[in-house]
């Protein structure tokens, strides 16, 4: 099992005496591959003789138990050639190495990443300890594709469309892995269910059964230019320009294959739909479905934005915001964009773990207006709101606790940050209910972040996803401008305070 250490870096303030941000969390997965690595390397050692080494005598400190029991394995091998017993000394030797490791990874990492002073109010050693143990016992493959991720936090329950959903999406990581066949055989399949008996069941749980039938019949017409691709793929010779091609149209027929398959399941969202919020909340904008966010920023100096290599004059970026999921926290987002509050901000912060923005000019951490009673305002009149947390196999959001407190730590929320530019909503640390109008893009890592293993989720809501052009946040840096921001989709799904 992975063993999970997290450093916190603390938040940085935008103006004096600004506290709000996100608490940044880093985790390292690296003990198991070096654990096994020395266990492997020590072990295969012990079983060649070796020729004498003189080793200098070397003091012990008592904090250093990875360097002694090192010297004992390296000693063990140096009279390997005259004990016949070397062998199995330098295998158990290796073995303790690797249990000291586990037990105390500061022989590792350093005492001060352990160190109980460096972890804030609420993330305590206990937390990382119970974060060990998720890691430990998860063993499914971290899903990183934010349209993914938006179709599973539909408030649907179609048993059909749930199996025909990952078949379609695993063709398009056989094809990035160029595993033709295994993509060949999933375009099949997609089409044998979409043409079967699944598809009437499927058909029948839409609020518009015709719309849905047009839907799936547009699907199978998709599968016949995949399938046609991945052919022209197969018979292509490997690294030529008519793999490139084919490989290209392939995804062009899988994308469009997607798009189709999220507009059908957003068919089968019962009509009239509304994710619970309690009535304490009313006074606060509610989104009650999806919107659509449109982005452009500048750098500030003028130049481009460099992109794998690529130059671009401004960064476009479409989000999709998901009220099903976070309808206070993407309301009151959404609400903002629509009052231009974020169009010519700048950004942040942007330190490679988060790019983050949202905080105005002025003495006030956030949006300044009319305060939920329930909530209250800030000590400059922001307007605060609950921090909310939807977790997978409940009704609706809880509020104003983190999962943690509520003894439910490590279940999974509906929309996890799994996907690089998943959308928090920043607030302080350690206040749940201190987040106004400030918000942040994670630019996740499976190696950093991994999801489900790291206390991000259920202690900062995700309320929606970069959908379009989320590698441009790897070159946005601190001062550049979000020139516009706009609700392109969705403003009609805006519920405004009472």
């Amino acid at each position: 099992p992975a063993y999970l250490h997290y450093y916190v870096v603390p938040p940085r303030a935008h103006k004096q005496a600004k506290p709000q941000s996100i608490c940044t969390l880093r985790s390292i997965m690296r003990f198991s591959n070096l654990a096994a690595t020395l266990l492997a390397v020590g072990s295969a050692n012990a079983f060649v003789f070796q020729q004498p080494q003189n080793h200098a005598a070397a003091s012990q400190s008592s904090a250093s138990r990875s360097s002694a029991l090192m010297m004992a394995s390296s000693n063990n091998s140096d009279d390997a050639t005259s004990d016949p017993f070397a062998v199995f000394r330098n295998v158990a030797a290796t073995a303790a190495l690797a249990a000291a490791i586990w037990s105390g990874p500061n022989a590792v990492v350093g005492p001060s990443a352990t160190s109980t002073t460096l972890l804030p109010e609420g993330i305590t050693s206990a937390v990382v300890a119970n974060a060990k143990e998720m890691a430990s016992g998860s063993g499914s493959r971290v899903n990183k594709d934010p349209e993914s991720l938006l179709r599973y936090g539909l408030p649907i329950d179609n048993k059909e469309v749930r199996q025909l959903q990952p078949v379609i999406e695993e063709i398009r990581q056989d094809i990035s892995t160029k595993r033709k066949a295994a993509a060949l055989d999933g375009a099949k399949k997609a089409k044998s269910i979409l043409k079967g008996k699944a598809a009437e069941k499927m058909t029948k749980a839409c609020r518009e059964p015709a719309k849905c039938s047009a839907i799936i019949d547009g699907m199978v017409a998709d599968i016949d230019p995949l399938e046609a691709a991945l052919s022209a793929s197969q018979d292509a010779g490997r690294g030529s320009e008519q793999e490139r091609k084919a490989q290209d149209d392939a995804y062009a027929a899988q994308d469009a294959l997607q798009k189709k398959l999220t507009n059908l399941e957003e068919q089968m969202v019962s009509q009239g739909y509304v994710t619970p919020v309690p009535d304490d909340y009313a006074d606060l904008p509610l989104l009650r479905g999806r919107a659509t966010v449109e982005m452009v920023l500048k750098k500030a100096d003028g130049g481009p934005f460099d992109v794998e290599g690529t130059n671009y004059p401004e960064a476009k970026m479409k989000m999709i915001i998901d009220g099903y999921t976070a309808p206070v926290t993407g309301g009151n987002f959404i609400e903002l964009v629509d009052k231009g509050f974020y169009s010519k901000m700048e950004i942040q912060r942007s330190d490679g773990f988060v790019v983050q923005t949202g905080d105005p000019a002025g003495e006030a951490d956030g949006y300044v207006g009319t305060p939920s009673k329930s909530v209250g305002a800030g000590k400059h009149g922001e307007r605060l709101l609950p921090l909310e947390t939807f977790l997978k196999g409940d009704k609706g959001p809880f509020y104003e606790t983190t999962m943690e407190d509520e003894g439910r730590g490590g279940q999974a929320t509906v929309l996890p940050f799994s996907a690089y530019g998943a959308m928090g909503w920043a607030r302080d640390e350690y206040e749940p209910n201190s987040g106004s109008s400030q918000f942040f893009w994670l630019l996740f890592d499976s190696d950093l972040t991994p999801a489900g293993k790291n206390v991000l989720d259920g202690r900062y809501p995700v309320f929606g996803y970069v959908v379009e052009g989320a590698d441009f946040l790897r070159d946005t840096k601190e001062g550049d401008i979000i020139v516009s921001a706009k609700v392109t989709e969705g403003i009609e799904n805006l519920v405004q305070p009472k």
